[in-house]
């Protein structure tokens, strides 16, 4: 059991989000004994994925943070000797902030609104619901309904690859919707619903002249709850960005699977357009005159080798990027297309070389795995801590989630943490310890300036761009109205994503923080989209998709703090960030590898793991042993194990 884990490793991580996640993984890999922990029920931290009744459990847990008292734990201060002192980790988790929830879809009482295979009871019938403090019961409905709701663990998704496959497995529209059947029932693990059944049958053709929408009911939503894996974080991955190339090296993408970014779209004159991205997308475009495509190709065509004709930019080095745009001869629309869709930056706050650098790194990106430079993985961004925690499992690592640390033992003379001490009141030694920002208490916290990030999530009837295919997935940098103010990125996910139901789309809003995120994202839905409604007032708003379920929520960015802005922190102590605001997963790999590099110099990080067939066992060139003897060749055994891992990947999930 957990209150009898081994007293001696080399590595105590705290925090499962994908850097300590990564950092687990390479240093079981290089042979470190590792012991992995999280108060939470659940892996990825606020990185991680949730059904829609894992959301509202998640929500139910931040409201009674806030109102429940101390929990009694352990006593620890006798296991403290005089030579050493305490170091006290927070007990609750406060990067969530201003939660506000709202609900438009019909409600349906007559039916029953128990979630498949489920946790939720009986949501309140309330039409919206709203939430201006941390978390108050109003984000559940009023108290005359009240929501019941239990602890949620994340099921560990069957997404494993057999084979010892280095690419990465990326699927087609096509291929993935023959999956979504399959793999929507698997992850339910119980008998289909008659709402399931009935996406077997045929569609019936649709008037286009008078466009009928599905019915879609809050009871639905939560009868099909666990077709949604609803991120905390919205985050894509780079084709040739720094975590495709580590889950490329360190094979570790055999457990995930991705889907490409089909769009990138631009708010543009208050209207939603596709942005061309490839040469062919570019000359196929009806929206650009035949000059502007020479105009855009020819700017392209520079960017992509900007540093070897330095004097075109030199000039403008002390310049904004939409300055040096100007400079450049192209079309307004043109420069918007290049600063909002290309390089995906502030009009305000970017320089003409990180405008440059942005729109090469976009360009190269372009080709390795589709049309745009994006990936996003199957069942959400959730699964990627859980993929790098499997790794370090099949290498020996041992995971303990709902298990709480009291403190850090620091020895006074050497300065050197020592130990934990976990709530059953058992101390656990080891030489280096990782640790989660948010477990930080505020006296060692006190003097660390944290940023803000503004989130939104929605679901929605349709999507913002309407196609021959509802199975898009698209991405869109809605630019500031004000100027100062930060532009709002908007990620769209269709059903074959498995992030969302069938007839719906789930989309992500981020921004930088200036006040509460309802304040900052609400004009942007406002925007794009309509409140749901039986009847619409105007063939404008008919036009717009309509939301169906809205989450308001500030989470922290601790990224870019230096280790000095903490207090007393022991020299054997490393601190990983939160989630930052950027669309990519740069910043947690290359802290993840930066850290690595500090606590093991000698090590290589995160190497490829043996391929079986070329690992030559001791027994292959010796005499047969004698009998009763029992060697252990560790390579066998790491081999079987991954075996083992590969064939049901969910039981490694397991607390």
């Amino acid at each position: 059991m957990a209150n009898s884990l081994p007293t001696e490793f080399d590595v105590v991580i705290i925090g499962t989000g994908l850097p300590e996640s990564i950092l687990a993984a390479a240093s079981s890999r290089s042979g470190q004994r590792v012991l992995h922990v999280d108060f939470r029920s659940y892996y990825g931290g606020n990185w991680a994925s949730f059904s829609f009744s894992g959301l509202l459990s998640w929500l139910k847990e931040y409201q009674q943070n806030c109102v429940d008292g101390e929990e009694s734990t352990a006593a620890w201060q006798d296991l403290i000797h005089k030579t050493e002192k305490a170091i006290t980790l927070r007990k609750k988790d406060e990067t969530i902030q201003h939660v506000e929830v709202f609900c438009y879809a019909s409600q349906d009482l007559d039916d029953s609104v128990e979630e498949i295979g489920a946790l939720l009871k009986n949501p309140s019938s309330v039409a919206s619901s709203t939430l201006t403090e941390p978390l108050d019961s109003a984000c559940l409905g009023e108290d005359k309904h009240p929501v019941h709701v239990t602890s949620y663990e994340m099921p560990a998704k069957d997404t494993s690859k057999s084979g010892g496959e280095i690419s990465l497995e990326v699927n087609d529209v096509e291929e993935t919707m023959e999956k979504e059947k399959d793999c929507g029932d698997r992850t339910c693990a119980h008998t289909v619903s008659d709402g399931d059944k009935d996406e077997n049958k045929p569609v019936e053709e649709v008037n286009t002249d008078q466009p009928k929408r599905n019915r879609i009911t809050y009871s639905q939503i939560v009868k099909e709850g666990r077709r949604f894996n609803i991120d905390l974080v919205s985050k894509l991955l780079y084709s040739q960005g720094l975590l495709i190339d580590l889950l490329i090296k360190s094979n570790v993408s055999r457990y995930a699977e991705f889907k490409n970014v089909t769009r990138i779209l631009a708010f543009w004159e208050g209207k939603v357009e596709q942005v061309p991205c490839s040469r062919a997308d570019v000359f196929n475009s009806k929206e650009l005159t035949m000059v502007e495509k020479r105009m855009l190709m020819k700017f392209l065509t520079f960017c992509f080798d900007y540093e070897q004709y330095p004097d075109e930019y030199e000039a403008f080095k002390q310049c904004s990027f939409s300055e040096y745009l100007k400079t450049k001869k192209l079309t307004p629309s043109l420069q918007h297309f290049v600063l909002h869709s290309i390089a995906m930056t502030s009009e305000s706050s970017c320089t003409t070389v990180d405008g440059l650098k942005a729109t090469k790194n976009f360009l190269r990106c372009l080709g390795r795995f589709g049309n745009t430079p994006f990936l996003f993985p199957l069942y959400g961004q959730g699964e990627i801590p859980q993929c790098f925690c499997r790794m370090c499992a099949v290498f020996g690592g041992i995971y303990c989630l709902r298990h709480k640390v009291q403190c850090l033992v620091v020895d006074k003379e050497s300065g050197r943490c020592k130990a934990i001490i976990d709530h059953f009141g058992q101390r656990i030694n080891a030489k280096y310890f990782i640790v989660e920002d948010s477990y930080l208490s505020e006296e060692t916290c006190s003097s660390v300036q944290y940023k803000q990030m503004s989130r939104a999530v929605l679901i929605t009837d349709q999507s913002i761009l309407k196609t021959d295919s509802d199975q898009q997935i698209s991405i869109l940098i809605v630019p500031p109205a004000e100027p100062g103010a930060c532009a709002v990125r908007v990620t769209e996910l269709c059903s074959s994503t498995m992030t969302c139901m069938k007839d719906t789309h789930l989309v992500h809003l981020t921004c930088s923080s200036s006040k509460t995120a309802r304040e900052d994202l609400e004009s942007v839905v406002k925007k794009l989209f309509t409140p749901y409604a039986e009847t619409e007032i105007d063939k404008e708003e008919l036009e717009k998709p309509r939301l169906l379920w809205v989450l308001y929520f500030n989470m922290r960015d601790s990224s870019g703090i230096s280790r000095s802005s903490y207090n007393d922190l022991p020299s054997n102590v490393y601190v990983c960030s939160g989630p930052d605001c950027g669309l990519g997963n740069e910043h947690a790999v290359k802290q993840a590898e930066t850290l690595f590099h500090e606590i093991f110099p000698s090590e290589e990080f995160c190497p490829p793991p043996p391929n079986p067939e070329d690992i030559i066992f001791d027994g292959d060139d010796r005499q047969p042993e004698p009998p009763g003897t029992n060697n252990i060749i560790v390579a066998e055994l790491e081999s079987s194990e991954e075996s083992k891992i590969l064939e049901s990947p969910g039981k490694l999930l397991q607390n």
